[in-house]
């Protein structure tokens, strides 16, 4: 091949020659190369376990103010966020319609009354005129046995005794009636007294409102809200937790609650309910978390981190969260060694706020890595790693 036509096809292929020794020295770099790294060096440490979970806070007792009659809401004498005592008046309706009723239900009482006074008096009558009968026919009945009356007369005082003693009777069941009456009109009485009662709606206990649900003006039906009122003796959060940590819970154990609102203050609290139902999807069930205190400005619904503390060790072999990592359903970790890393199955225990336990799989002294940087793919057992 003539000089002329050899360079001419170096140059025709050059471009291609050098291409492809920078594929492969990126491939090489990509496959062989030392991946920068972070490093920790495993060693014995004091760490507290905790379990986390999210919700919300909440009032153990709520309560929704609403009336017991249908009427008009005359008035509303508080607004929320006023603190209240028990038996303090909350709102009152329109009772103009019951104070008529209850006037009706006491004067339907006197009369009641008048009408037992008149039966006793004609029952009273009643058996002076049977009392007189019965001497009647006695003195009768006498005179007729020494014959100094005749039948005739003994035949009319017996008729005079029937008569007057079934107008005994008589008198004796209106007396009776009208008894009744008076007991129906007395507990007649009570009932509207006691309906006039319901237009005062009071505060069952020491609480706090919330919402106002209604404005004067309105009719108001038994069951509909006016107020929401709670009881600030015991507020928790419940949060919703793992069903794999419900081993390590139990009643009492300390916590510390984290608002959303203020992410870098830790109030405490201690676990003072724990559910019994697991949610089928989530596979989570609630604790409540028992507040001790709480923020200057808080409200009931809002969102909350809690983290139990469920044991204490102060040699433990803990790592950083994020250098344990799961592979096929497995945990464990990457340990550099001779340059390179290899993937080593761990056992973890206590979960600490940013450790976790390795209880099998390591030892004192040995580094473990993770990558410096995010990578598209994850480190390899066996990869070239560079340790700081």
């Amino acid at each position: 091949m003539s000089s002329p036509h050899l360079t001419s096809v170096i140059r025709k292929f050059a471009p291609w020659v050098v291409l492809a020794l920078i594929v492969i020295a990126v491939l090489y770099r990509m496959k062989f190369a030392a991946v920068p790294v972070q490093a920790y060096i495993v060693k014995p440490t004091a760490m507290s376990g905790e379990v986390m979970g999210t919700g919300t806070l909440e009032a153990r007792v709520r309560t929704t103010i609403s009336p017991r009659i249908q009427e008009r809401l005359a008035e509303v004498l508080v607004d929320q966020g006023d603190a209240v005592s028990a038996g303090q008046l909350l709102a009152r309706l329109d009772a103009g319609e019951l104070k008529r009723q209850v006037e009706v239900a006491e004067a339907t009482l006197a009369s009641a009354k008048a009408t037992a006074a008149r039966v006793r008096v004609d029952e009273t009558r009643a058996a002076a005129v049977a009392q007189q009968a019965q001497q009647e026919h006695r003195r009768v009945v006498e005179l007729l046995a020494t014959q100094v009356t005749s039948q005739a007369e003994m035949d009319k005082a017996i008729e005079r005794l029937r008569v007057a003693e079934a107008d005994l009777q008589r008198a004796h069941a209106a007396t009776t009636e009208a008894e009744q009456q008076v007991v129906t009109a007395e507990r007649n009485l009570d009932y509207q007294r006691e309906r006039l009662t319901f237009t005062d709606i009071r505060s069952p206990y020491d609480g706090l409102i919330i919402k106002r649900d209604r404005d004067p003006g309105g009719v108001v039906v038994p069951g509909s809200s006016i107020l929401q009122l709670i009881s600030t003796n015991e507020l928790w959060v419940s949060a919703w937790v793992d069903e794999t940590a419900s081993a390590g819970l139990a009643l009492g154990q300390k916590a510390r609650v984290v608002f959303r609102s203020e992410a870098d203050v830790n109030y405490p609290g201690e676990v003072a309910r724990l559910g019994r139902e697991t949610d089928p999807e989530t596979r989570e069930f609630l604790v409540d978390v028992r507040v001790q205190q709480l923020p200057i400005n808080w409200t009931i619904g809002q969102r909350a981190e809690v983290f139990i503390e469920t044991g204490q060790k102060p040699d433990a072999l803990a790592v950083p969260q994020a250098f344990l990592q799961w592979r096929e359903g497995k945990p464990g970790v990457l340990v550099a060694s001779g340059g390179k890393a290899s993937w080593r199955d761990a056992m973890p225990g206590l979960r600490g706020r940013d450790l976790v336990e390795v209880r099998q799989g390591l030892v004192a002294g040995e580094t473990i890595v993770i990558p410096s940087k995010s990578p598209s793919s994850p480190l390899k057992s066996g990869q070239r790693v560079r340790v700081p």
